[in-house]
């Protein structure tokens, strides 16, 4: 059941658990708190993005697949057809798949979401709510049909087009979506929050995507930025201030700890926390 309480939608489960808010007439927020499946995920709320266009509606990530997302998006969209893409292929973004049955990827990642997603890292989380991963054996089926995304793809919603922004360096395939109402959808490129980084070697990946959003944000002035982490909208100044922090990760390099969990060295600074990848 969906209840409705002014310009929010709270799904009921076994608790409330998705929050929705309509941020513009064309622009619905669903938020899933990630932390609940284990306690260093910290990056409240994810923020899947579902933009109405006039003909076809667009959800942009399908979250933990904790609770059913699809009938909450079926009550927004009415009788729009509707895309899914999924901005990468890391877990938070792609375990509700299995649900709406056809989701776009970008090219570099289809093989990722093409098997079942294997949570089993999760089986001695302290949360309560990860033996709903359990029941299906850590093994998260994935869509039945899956369609590749390009770098300058162009979708027309009806009244809304959305491009395709290849933004690797988060993950290989990240993309985000630069839409013709002055929307840029970062994914997890930018965010402000726990950062996750490769190794140092292939931080000059990060820095050209992020010079590059840097670039299109002094082109066209007045964009905001929408990450699927945390605080939204954003300005420039976040991809700035995470430029910059990445650059300044090398003086601070004799200040990391190790952070088994995720196998990753840990780095703090006083806008960000950075998880550069040991594997």
């Amino acid at each position: 059941m969906v209840r409705k309480f002014h310009n929010s939608l709270i799904m009921s489960g076994e608790k409330q658990y998705f929050k929705v808010s309509k941020h513009k007439d064309y622009l619905y927020v669903i938020k899933e708190n990630i932390s609940v499946v284990h306690p260093a995920y910290r990056n409240d709320p994810l923020n899947m993005y579902l933009l109405l266009g006039t003909h076809t509606a667009l959800l942009l990530d399908t979250g933990c697949g904790l609770y059913p997302l699809k009938p909450v998006v079926d009550e927004l969209i009415g009788e729009r057809n509707l895309l899914v893409f999924n901005t990468h292929a890391h877990w938070d973004h792609i375990l509700g798949n299995e649900e709406f049955g056809e989701v776009y990827i970008h090219t570099n990642e289809v093989k990722l979401i093409s098997r079942p997603y294997d949570m089993s890292y999760l089986k001695d989380s302290p949360c309560e709510i990860v033996k709903k991963y359990e029941e299906k054996n850590f093994l998260i089926p994935p869509a039945r049909n899956i369609n590749i995304l390009k770098d300058g793809d162009v979708f027309d919603l009806g009244e809304i087009n959305v491009k395709i922004i290849h933004t690797p360096g988060h993950s290989p395939g990240s993309i985000c979506l630069l839409t013709s109402t002055g929307e840029l959808f970062t994914s997890d490129v930018s965010y402000y929050g726990d950062q996750f980084l490769p190794k140092r070697k292939d931080f000059p990946k990060v820095l050209i995507t992020l010079s590059k959003l840097i670039e299109l944000c002094e082109k066209q002035k007045d964009l905001e930025l929408y990450p699927s982490h945390r605080k939204y909208p954003c300005d420039k100044t976040l991809l700035t201030d995470l430029y910059n922090g990445i650059k300044n990760i090398k003086n601070l390099w004799d200040t990391k700890k190790g952070f088994d969990f995720f196998y990753a060295w840990q780095i703090d600074d006083n806008k960000f926390r950075y998880y550069i990848s040991r594997m």
